[in-house]
């Protein structure tokens, strides 16, 4: 689907993207016979499963089933839509995008509304920015004073300020925005009492969010006095923003991997903790804001740093809201660490009071996954009574379970004797009894999917990924000679038959252009070009057994059609005519 552009700006663009290349800026790659391989960046996976096919630029995954071209590898990885897929490729090919023909009113109208919405955010981090060197945000500058933010890491992250409620919806009003599009942003909203618009951050202190292609998508801000009201808050959800896909400062951490690479990423809470660490030099750190760690928001991590610090605030009440957070980031196959702070300190704090490194002191102490939830278990109960020391046991067997090597397990295990005065071997023949606690995940590890398709489904896929993919004894094939049921497989057929009749080269990735990237049949064809499966002499014969498991199929389907015609037939002489029908394709079926 070319969603309206033109289809042949859209070839001419992905002939200039090389697809491996493409996929290896954000996922390790190695050339294994005549595809790319690599760990899958859309679930969690040990073993290599992911592969790109150069030739036929498209990438497939044959543990999850994900498949797609270079546009569907961009959308999909940097959590954007099309259009903005399709601008990210054409900047790296040095492309102009052409206006775009729309299919329909309601994609133009969708589309506009979205460009229309990024234009009052953008419009409004200016309006904010103006404000504070306005000279009359005295009570925000001495808040940055305070803090001791430099001037040019409050240029650097766009810092503004709110005035009050009143003049940011009259600005926006002014511009040309419509009321109902202002609203839409989420920058303004509407009082209960009487309808007004008024700013949804007045008065606040404000940090422009943005995504990691640099488009301004929402505003963090932080008031300025005590207040009954929330000391942090984010404009509301919108069509441009989900604050469990985004994370705060992603677009500076984009620009530094592309820079100079990047080997972690350090993750915390909220925007000062960020700003603070920045300045201070570490510049590879994003915030949640606030918020739970996501499964969007790790696999956003992932895609920049396969080692993630956990540096969220020092008081343990509060990290212990990281183990779920940590858990996430290892199912995402990332080395997960937890940095450990001063009882009580935030990381805006620590560099506050130890500096630059101080801080590094504490990353360089970070802990293992395992180790903290051992320690989170120890700080709920009182070793010096009894019965709380013997839960502490059982529950810290179950964290020690967990281990992936019997010498990690040996090594906690002599920390808990130690905690408790048990000896080792109780412990040991206890832990050896004790079930490990379940690994939390929200879906469980993809494995090669069980194929229960029927005989003719198999060869349908057969035939056509053979073709598809240029196997030798398929290139002559007419695949008139078959006979396709499934849409999915007719689709793909009319296209290489298409193709073919104009003199074209067959290209897998064209599909992702005509199909969903998630159809299940398109997946399973797209399986079938793993290895040499397509390859060979075995590859041959069971590609012509596919042949007449299909054509047989036919017969036997033509068969039974002209014998509940002859049933009904009361004419004699037509009757006897089906019947000599029947007859000659009985003698074809023996033949197969």
């Amino acid at each position: 689907m070319a969603r309206g552009l033109d289809p042949e700006f859209l070839q001419q663009l992905k002939s200039k993207i090389n697809l491996v290349e493409l996929v290896e800026s954000y996922v390790p790659l190695e050339r294994k016979g005549g595809n790319w391989w690599g760990r899958c960046p859309f679930h969690h996976e040990k073993t290599p499963s992911f592969t790109v096919n150069d030739e036929g630029q498209f990438y497939h995954c044959f543990g999850c089933g994900v498949s797609g071209d270079a546009i569907t590898f961009v959308r999909e990885i940097e959590s954007v839509d099309f259009m903005d897929a399709v601008k990210i490729l054409a900047e790296r090919a040095k492309m102009p995008v052409p206006e775009m023909n729309f299919d329909t009113e309601k994609t133009a109208e969708l589309k506009k509304k979205r460009d229309e919405v990024l234009k009052i955010l953008k419009a409004s981090a200016r309006f904010y920015l103006n404000n504070l060197n306005s000279g009359k945000a005295d009570a925000h500058v001495q808040y940055i004073l305070d803090r001791k933010i430099s001037s040019s890491i409050v240029r650097k992250f766009g810092l503004g300020a709110s005035l009050d409620f009143r003049s940011l919806p009259q600005f926006l009003l002014d511009a040309g925005f419509s009321r109902e599009n202002i609203l839409e942003s989420g920058v303004v909203t509407e009082s209960e009492k009487n309808g007004r618009l008024i700013d949804a951050q007045g008065g606040r202190l404000i940090f422009p969010i943005i995504n990691a292609i640099g488009d301004v998508i929402a505003f963090g801000g932080r008031v300025l006095e005590k207040t009954d009201f929330a000391k942090y808050k984010n404009t509301k959800e919108t069509m441009v923003f989900n604050k469990s896909k985004n994370l705060y400062n992603i677009n500076q951490v984009k620009k530094l991997k592309q820079a100079e690479g990047l080997k972690s990423i350090i993750v915390v809470e909220g925007y000062m903790d960020t700003i603070s660490l920045f300045q201070a030099g570490f510049t590879n750190v994003v915030a949640s804001m606030g918020t739970a760690l996501t499964k969007d928001q790790a696999r956003l991590a992932k895609r920049y740093a396969d080692n993630v610090f956990i540096s969220y605030d020092g008081d343990f009440a509060g990290q212990k809201g990281a183990v779920r957070g940590l858990e996430i980031l290892r199912d995402e196959q990332i080395n997960v660490r937890v940095v450990p702070l001063p009882e009580g300190l935030d990381p805006d704090d620590v560099i506050k009071r130890q500096g630059s490194e101080g801080y590094r002191a504490c990353l360089e102490a970070a802990m293992p996954l395992i180790d903290f939830k051992l320690e989170t278990v120890r700080r709920k109960f009182d070793l010096s009574k009894t019965e709380e020391k013997r839960n502490y046991i059982a529950e810290a067997l179950k964290v020690i379970g967990e281990a992936e090597s019997e010498s990690i397990k040996e090594d906690l295990l002599k920390r808990v004797r130690s905690e408790t005065g048990m000896t080792y071997e109780s412990l040991k023949r206890d832990l050896d009894n004790t079930p490990a606690a379940p690994r939390t995940s929200d879906q469980p590890e993809h494995v090669l999917r069980e194929d229960n398709a029927d005989g003719q489904v198999k060869a349908c896929r057969f035939i056509l990924a053979s073709v598809l993919f240029d196997a030798k004894y398929a290139r002559n094939f007419d695949l008139s000679r078959v006979r396709f049921d499934n849409p999915v497989h007719n689709t793909i057929a009319e296209y290489i038959r298409l193709r073919k009749n104009m003199g074209q080269p067959v290209r897998a990735s064209a599909l992702f252009e005509i199909f969903d990237e998630n159809t299940p049949e398109l997946s399973e064809i797209l399986d079938l070009s793993l290895g040499e499966t397509l390859e060979g002499e075995k590859a041959e014969k069971y590609f012509e057994g596919c042949v007449r498991t299909l054509e047989r199929a036919q017969v036997e389907s033509e068969m039974a059609r002209l014998s509940a015609l002859c049933d009904a037939e009361a004419d004699l002489k037509k009757k006897r005519e089906i019947t000599r029908q029947i007859l000659e394709l009985a003698v074809r079926l023996k033949n197969f």
